[in-house]
C-alpha cells in the first residue's frame, strides 16, 4: 500500500474510535451535521527508495469545526487528543512512523451564516 494511504487509513480508524460518528473524510459533511466534527483533509507525500526500502515524509491535515465559538476549550481538547493519536502512531502494516513536525491553529470561521470555531492540525511524519 502507498505510505500516504496507509497513514490516512490508520489515522482515520483511530479518529473514528475516539470520535464515533463525528469523523469525515473525502467530503465535508452535509448541512445539518452535528458539531463538533473532525474532517481528515489533504495529504502530502515525499518518498525515496533504495534497494531494500522506501522512506520519506508524509503529511496530513486534520480539521475540527465547532458551532459554538465560546467553547474554545472543547476544540482545544479535541486537537490535543488528535495530536496524541498522531504521536502514538508508531507502526502500520508496512511502515514505521514518527512525528517530525506538528502545527496547531485555532481560528474563527465566518464562511457560514453561523460563526464557527475552526481548529487545524498539520502533522508531518517520518516513515521507513
Amino acid at each position: 500500500m502507498d505510505p500516504q494511504q496507509e497513514l490516512f487509513s490508520a489515522l482515520l480508524l483511530e479518529l473514528k474510535k475516539q470520535y464515533p460518528g463525528s469523523v469525515y473524510d473525502t467530503f465535508l459533511p452535509s448541512e445539518g451535521t452535528p458539531y463538533p466534527f473532525v474532517y481528515l483533509a489533504d495529504s502530502d507525500l515525499n518518498d525515496r527508495a533504495n534497494k531494500t526500502a522506501v522512506f520519506g515524509t508524509a503529511s496530513q491535515t486534520i480539521h475540527v469545526w465547532h458551532d459554538n465559538p465560546r467553547q474554545r476549550g472543547t476544540v482545544s481538547q479535541m486537537l490535543l487528543q488528535i495530536k496524541q493519536i498522531c504521536r502514538h502512531l508508531e507502526h502500520t502494516g508496512n511502515f514505521s512512523w514518527s512525528v517530525q513536525d506538528l502545527n496547531q491553529r485555532i481560528l474563527p470561521d465566518t464562511t457560514t451564516n453561523q460563526p464557527l470555531l475552526h481548529g487545524i492540525v498539520e502533522v508531518t511524519f517520518l516513515f521507513s
